[in-house]
């Protein structure tokens, strides 16, 4: 599978406040571009919505553009370290099922990561292909997982990974996004029978 590009690290603060302020202009920002996207959100709007002074904005970040590209590694991250608890214990065809409820659970609680995903792959294009890359990357590995138990009849490939990505993506936005009523369980249910047991 193709490396993916690095994920720019934070500026981490020194001090739990400085932690608490950066926090909270990820978050202000999150749910400004999920609001008006990124053209037409500002650096003000963002402060304001975050609840403090414009000069701590650029304690942590350098321009708008640098807090977006933030935002997507910080977004695929959280993902990753929502996922990753449930999947403790687990492996084999049941991790896949698990990790998606996961993923679904996530993006019914954080509708923005769509806009956000979107708009990174024309205004943080590194941060857009590193995110698709890191998730199908851990995707296969869990695959390789599964075959290595003998729960899978084939190698996996990096075709494979991209397939349940692609799969899970548009789950979330049917389920988590447009509609936040069905049973997310069911529907993991459902696509985990699909990757176990085939349509025949």
């Amino acid at each position: 599978m193709e490396n993916a590009v690095p994920t720019r690290e934070l500026r981490v603060p020194r001090t739990e406040r400085g932690r608490r302020t950066q926090r909270a202009i990820l978050d202000a920002a999150a749910a400004e571009f999920g609001e008006k996207g990124f053209h037409e959100s500002s650096i003000v709007s963002i402060t304001i919505r975050a609840g403090v002074a414009l000069g701590s904005f650029y304690t942590y970040f350098e321009s708008k553009e640098a807090l977006f590209k933030a935002l997507v590694a910080d977004m695929s991250g959280r993902v990753r370290d929502h996922v990753a608890p449930v999947l403790a214990g687990r492996s084999g065809v049941e991790a896949e099922g698990v990790a998606l409820h996961a993923f679904l659970d996530f993006a019914r609680a954080h509708k923005e990561i769509y806009r956000i995903i979107d708009e990174a792959e024309f205004v943080a294009p590194e941060d857009w292909r590193a995110h698709y890359l890191n998730t199908a990357a851990r995707i296969l590995e869990r695959l390789q997982a599964a075959r290595a138990q003998g729960e899978l009849g084939v190698e996996p490939s990096e075709v494979h990974a991209w397939a349940i990505m692609g799969m899970n993506v548009f789950l979330g936005l049917r389920f988590g996004v447009m509609d936040g009523a069905d049973d997310l369980a069911e529907v993991a249910a459902q696509a985990n029978a699909l990757l176990r047991d085939g349509l025949g």
